[in-house]
């Protein structure tokens, strides 16, 4: 509650800064990872671009999940999925159109490095980049 509530109150107008990394990707998934003997390992938030050429959605970046105000909320009025939380020093905001969530025994995000190679990937904007107004 106490990291939501903040988090909130620097997205709508008391953080001095106001700077908050947007961007828009294909899905998000939500991945909860299981050791072979059935432990939880870890939750991963995964965001995916379509690739119309591979006919398959590309991972463009992941997040370990270090709390559940990291966590994707619907928004029902715009029809899609945002996730709002603090990477490292900036506040991100990614929104989706398409989310799922996964419990696997492997690691979707590694398994997909032989797709797309962790180097080749877009990844997220690397800092909040303020519009021109009229933009």
């Amino acid at each position: 509650m106490g990291t939501t509530f903040t988090l909130c109150l620097a997205l709508f107008g008391l953080n001095p800064v106001g700077n908050v990394t947007a961007d828009t990707v294909d899905l998000i998934e939500v991945n909860h990872y299981y050791d072979e003997s059935g432990r939880f390992v870890f939750k991963q938030i995964i965001f995916f671009d379509w690739c119309p050429r591979q006919c398959r959605y590309n991972v463009r970046a992941w997040r370990l999940i270090r709390s559940d105000g990291q966590l994707p909320k619907r928004d029902v009025q715009r029809r899609n999925f945002v996730a709002i939380w603090q990477d490292g020093t900036q506040f991100r905001r990614v929104k989706a159109k398409n989310y799922r969530q996964s419990w696997t025994q492997y690691d979707p995000e590694q398994f997909e490095r032989r797709f797309v190679p962790k180097g080749r990937r877009k990844e997220l904007a690397k800092k909040f980049e303020r519009k021109k107004r009229g933009q």
